[in-house]
């Protein structure tokens, strides 16, 4: 069954099917019944067809298939969940794929000529975010799997994250119950916007427990020190990969550290060969489990549900007064590193 059968059933181009599928307030009333008969009458596709023609809707939602990264990648398992959650509503996922803002931005422009995806789901957000503005801009629905990082009052567009920071602090804690008093960090660039939170819950942890976090900063307030690798600091920052996991880890224990928390389980990979000190990594990824490092879980099913309940309620409920913002916490698996 193709287009052309459901134009010569209901007498008119293929042209008007099409525009009656994809444009309708192009066609005409009495043309659009025509065809919307015709389409039931075939069976051509009938559940998506008849659904737009009715709806103005295509049930589509587009998200970015995430990059990875030594194999660890945890963007899987939301997917997975997002596309069953999806699918529950009455809508499918489509995917594509984007090297920065700049390319996204261009593949939203294509995906609406193509396809017009219903909202989209944004995932990788970071200071100076302008994909978001741009669909804002436009009255496009999406929701974001991340905060919207630097904004006040957590942003006016609706968000779905994880609180990376009181996972880092449940693993600071972790440690200290364990005995530990000199707990380093092994984080990311500063300006990252997940890898500083991250960092903050180790730093409040320390504060907790009443004990000065050795931070380049406070290493630098209290000696005057100008050299942020020096002796007694207890943090440092990588650029996510193992390699360098395993030289700051290195560092760290050279520096006094006794137990280390990292800001992923690629990290928490090469700390693990620098030593025999506590690791606890976080994402708690298949390799984690596999080799026994303990790690912070996602709720990364949770977070796919939650996605994808706020696009429903944009989509098909009235606009909230105020933006979704949902923030959700990981859990820590105890395994044997920590």
């Amino acid at each position: 069954m193709t287009i052309a059968d459901v134009a010569r059933r209901a007498n008119v181009s293929r042209q008007t099917v099409s525009n009656v599928l994809n444009s309708p307030d192009l066609v005409r009333e009495e043309t659009r019944e025509r065809v919307r008969q015709a389409v039931e009458e075939l069976g051509y596709r009938v559940n998506q067809a008849a659904r737009r023609m009715r709806t103005g809707r295509s049930r589509l939602l587009a998200v970015r298939i995430e990059q990875t990264q030594d194999g660890m990648n945890v963007f899987d398992r939301f997917l997975h969940g997002l596309t069953e959650s999806a699918a529950k509503a009455g809508y499918r996922v489509i995917l594509y794929s984007a090297d920065d803002d700049r390319s996204e931005i261009a593949t939203f422009d294509d995906l609406l000529g193509a396809y017009e995806p219903d909202a989209f789901v944004l995932t990788g957000t970071h200071y100076g975010d302008v994909r978001t503005s741009w669909l804002a801009e436009r009255g496009l629905a999406f929701v974001t799997f991340g905060r919207p990082w630097g904004m006040p009052e957590g942003g006016d567009h609706p968000w779905v994250d994880v609180d990376g920071a009181a996972g880092t602090a449940a693993a600071t804690r972790h440690l200290l119950d364990a005995g530990h008093r000199r707990i380093g960090f092994i984080g990311w660039p500063e300006g990252s916007g997940v890898g500083d939170d991250r960092r903050s819950g180790w730093v409040r942890a320390l504060e907790a427990a009443s004990l000065t976090p050795r931070t380049k900063d406070a290493e630098a307030r209290t000696n005057d020190a100008e050299d942020g690798e020096a002796a007694g600091v207890l943090e440092r920052r990588t650029d996510g990969s193992a390699a360098e996991g395993e030289v700051a880890a290195r560092e760290l224990i050279a520096a006094g550290a006794t137990a280390l928390v990292c800001v992923s389980d690629s990290v928490a990979l090469g700390a693990m060969q620098a030593g025999p000190v506590p690791v606890i990594g976080f994402d708690d990824t298949p390799v984690a489990a596999a080799i026994g490092l303990t790690s912070l879980s996602q709720p990364l099913s949770e977070a796919a549900v939650r996605c994808v309940r706020v696009l429903t309620r944009l989509l098909e409920d009235d606009s909230p007064d105020k933006p979704d913002h949902v923030l959700l916490q990981p859990s820590l698996v105890i395994r044997r590193t920590a």
